[in-house]
């Protein structure tokens, strides 16, 4: 063994312990868009092996920063950890599909959320039927507040070779995603910040709004549909377009949330909530 090799190992050791927090800060960032069940252990040990080999495998002379070349590296060591944990089902998939488009519809004819029941009879099933579909995706599927629908592990992490033009849309899209759950309706906002982003049970959520599980999960379901009508009249009109709000009150009350959705910002501010690298900027 030369003399160089420990100095150069200590270097290695260095590298890592300077960018364990990186590993933390994309392990929350995970955390926040999957299914509580997702154990936060094993990603973190999946996310530092991967650090380590990143460590190992660094050449500075390739002019590639650090904390970029390792996020790549424990973005796919995280996917690969979630990947193990997505078994659903296409056709669990397909039901959820289905009992979202129920809802969606049942709450633009009732202009209110649907019941259990209500989302049953629509879809000629029972309600056993609809809880027992909503846990099987609560436990096989990784959710995308980005998409706010059913998706794939795959889904969840973007390609880490985004080109300039892709990483700008990519953090304007993230900007107004975090407006949009800003602009949320009070109760709305407190289920989707603590479900997605406190990682909080439902039954402490429940508690704290003084209602069941089965009404939080309802008002999880109606925050999800608004953030993803709310995102696409902003930034996918033609999408949105597909889907026009009928009349009355109900729909008055989405396109003021859209103008909130707005108003909470410009493309300057949106853009300042994540850094160069697309990741969340931490507040102080």
């Amino acid at each position: 063994m030369s003399a160089e090799t420990p100095a150069i190992e200590r270097r290695g050791e260095d590298i890592v312990r300077a960018n364990m927090p990186l590993v933390g800060h994309l392990v929350r960032e995970m955390l926040a868009r999957v299914p509580s069940h997702v154990n936060r252990d094993d990603l973190l040990s999946a996310g530092y092996a991967a650090l380590v080999a990143a460590a190992r495998g660094f050449d500075p002379e390739r002019g590639v920063p650090f904390p970029r070349f390792a996020a790549a590296r424990v973005r796919g060591a995280l996917l690969d950890e979630l990947r193990g944990l997505d078994w659903a089902s296409r056709s669990v998939r397909q039901r959820a599909r289905r009992a979202d488009s129920a809802r969606e519809e049942l709450m633009a004819e009732l202009g209110r959320t649907p019941t259990v029941q209500e989302v049953a009879d629509k879809l000629g099933c029972t309600v056993e039927d609809i809880e027992h579909g909503e846990g099987d995706v609560h436990r096989a599927t990784v959710f995308s507040l980005q998409g706010f629908a059913t998706a794939t592990a795959d889904d969840i992490v973007t390609e880490p070779g985004l080109g300039p033009e892709e990483m700008l849309l990519r953090r304007e899209r993230f900007g107004y995603l975090r407006h949009a759950v800003d602009a949320l309706p009070e109760r709305l906002r407190v289920v989707v910040e603590g479900y997605f982003y406190g990682e909080r049970p439902m039954a402490q959520i429940a508690a704290e709004l003084g209602v069941s599980e089965s009404r939080v999960s309802q008002l999880r379901a109606e925050a999800l549909l608004l953030l993803r009508d709310g995102l696409n009249t902003h930034l996918d009109p033609a999408l949105a377009a597909e889907n026009p709000p009928k009349e009355g009150c109900v729909a008055r009350r989405r396109a003021a949330y859209y103008d909130k959705i707005a108003s909470r910002g410009t493309l300057r501010t949106r853009l300042a909530l994540t850094g160069p690298d697309g990741l969340p900027v931490v507040a102080a």
